[in-house]
C-alpha cells in the first residue's frame, strides 16, 4: 500500500535535512580551505623575505643569485618528506615553480637597486656638454665624419656645425675595423686635428677610445668619451672610463639584450661616474636592407627603466643615408634625447663607411626637416 501522506512528508524532510548537512559541511570544508590558502600565502611571503635576505648576501659577496646543488638538495629533502596525497614529481614541479618565481624576484630586486634604475633615482639624469644639456628636454646633434682623415675635412664639417649653431662634433681616431686591412683611424693625430678645430669653431669633441690605457692620454682632446658598440662589454674599459671626469656616451652592443645595456652601463656609475649617455645604434638580426636593425622600442623602454639620456646614432643603425631623416623622426618620437649622424664634406671618397656618411648640404636639409618637426635642436 503507498504510504500516508505524514510518511512522504517525513521522507522529504529528512532528505532536505541530508542536503542541509552536506550544505553545511560544504561551506566548512571552503572555509577551511580559505584558512589553509591565507596560511600558505603567509608562509610563501615569509619564504619570500628570506629568499630575498639571501640575494643580498650572495651580491655582497659575489655568489651566483642560482645554486643549483642547493635546489637539488631542497627537492630531495622535500620529496623524502612527503606524507601525499601529491606524488613525488608534482611536489618536485609546485617546488620548481616557488624556485623559479624567488628567483625572478631576486632580479627585480637587484634590477631596482642599480645605480641605473629609475625606481633608485626617479629623476632624469641631464648630461653636461659645454653649453648642451642633454636630456634636458632640448634634443642635442651629435655629427661629425666616421673618421678624421685630415685637418681640412674635419674643419669643414665643423664649420658647418657652427654655422648651424651646434656644438658636438664627432670624429673617429680610433676605429675598430672588422677587416685588419681596413683603416683604422689616424690615432692620436686624428685627436689632436679634432681639438684644434673644436676649439677653432666652440665645438665640443666626441670621440671613441678603445683601450683603458688611452684613456688618460685622450682626455686633453676629449669632451665626450664614446665606447663603442664592440667594447659595450669591454669591462676593464668600463670600470677606467667610471674614474673619469667626462661624460661617456655608451653604445649598445650589436647583439646585447636591453638588460646587457644597462649593467654595462652599471659598471660606469658603480665606479664614480654618473654622466653616462646610452646610444641606440641598432642591433644585428637576420635582416640585411639595413646595416644593423633600428630598436626603436629601446628608447622608450631605456627612458622608464633608467633615469640616463637616450641617444639614438641613426647613420650606424641604417648604413644607407636615404634613410637618416625617417629614423631620427622616430627616434625623437619615441622619447630619444639626442641623435647622432655622420657628416663628410665628401662622403663619395671617404675611407670608412662611405655609402652611410651624408654630405654637408643633406645635413643642413635634414637639420632642417628635424627643426620643423621637432623644434629647437642643440
Amino acid at each position: 500500500m503507498p504510504g500516508t501522506g505524514t510518511e512522504r512528508v517525513g521522507e522529504l524532510g529528512s532528505r532536505e535535512t541530508e542536503e542541509q548537512t552536506a550544505e553545511r559541511t560544504l561551506q566548512a570544508l571552503r572555509k577551511e580551505l580559505d584558512e589553509i590558502n591565507a596560511e600558505i600565502l603567509r608562509w610563501l611571503s615569509r619564504r619570500a623575505e628570506v629568499v630575498l635576505e639571501i640575494g643580498r648576501l650572495k651580491l655582497r659577496q659575489g655568489i651566483n643569485r642560482f645554486d643549483p646543488v642547493r635546489e637539488k638538495e631542497m627537492l630531495d629533502r622535500l620529496a623524502a618528506m612527503n606524507p601525499g596525497p601529491f606524488d613525488d614529481t608534482t611536489i618536485r614541479h609546485i617546488f620548481k615553480t616557488i624556485f623559479a618565481a624567488s628567483l625572478q624576484l631576486q632580479k627585480k630586486e637587484e634590477g631596482a637597486s642599480l645605480l641605473v634604475s629609475r625606481k633608485r633615482h626617479p629623476e632624469d639624469t641631464v648630461v653636461e656638454v659645454g653649453p648642451v644639456r642633454i636630456g634636458a628636454g632640448v634634443p642635442a646633434v651629435v655629427a661629425g665624419p666616421c673618421s678624421v682623415e685630415s685637418y681640412e675635412q674635419t674643419r669643414a664639417v665643423a664649420e658647418a656645425l657652427r654655422e648651424e649653431g651646434l656644438t658636438l662634433l664627432r670624429g673617429g681616431a680610433f676605429k675598430p675595423r672588422t677587416s685588419p686591412y681596413d683603416f683604422q683611424g689616424l690615432g692620436f693625430d686624428g685627436l689632436r686635428i679634432l681639438r684644434e678645430v673644436a676649439d677653432e669653431f666652440g665645438l665640443k669633441v666626441v670621440s671613441e677610445i678603445l683601450a683603458p690605457e688611452d684613456l688618460e692620454m685622450a682626455l686633453p682632446y676629449i669632451d665626450v668619451v664614446q665606447i663603442g658598440a664592440r667594447n659595450m662589454q669591454n669591462f676593464a674599459l668600463l670600470k677606467a672610463a667610471g674614474h673619469i671626469d667626462r661624460p661617456v656616451l655608451l653604445k649598445r652592443g650589436l647583439s646585447a639584450t636591453i638588460e646587457e645595456f644597462k649593467y654595462a652601463a652599471e659598471y660606469i656609475l658603480a665606479h664614480g661616474n654618473p654622466n653616462v649617455i646610452l646610444c641606440e645604434r641598432g642591433i644585428r638580426t637576420f635582416e640585411r636592407a639595413t646595416r644593423n636593425t633600428l630598436d626603436i622600442s629601446a628608447v622608450p623602454i631605456l627612458k622608464a627603466e633608467t633615469h640616463l639620456p637616450v641617444c639614438v646614432d641613426v647613420t650606424h643603425a641604417a648604413g644607407r643615408r636615404d634613410i637618416l631623416l625617417p629614423l631620427a623622426k622616430a627616434a625623437l618620437a619615441a622619447g630619444a634625447d639626442a641623435l647622432m649622424i655622420e657628416v663628410h664634406p665628401q662622403p663619395e671618397v671617404a675611407l670608412s663607411d662611405a655609402q652611410q656618411q651624408v654630405n654637408i648640404p643633406d645635413f643642413r636639409a635634414w637639420l632642417e626637416e628635424i627643426r620643423q618637426m621637432f623644434g629647437g635642436i642643440v
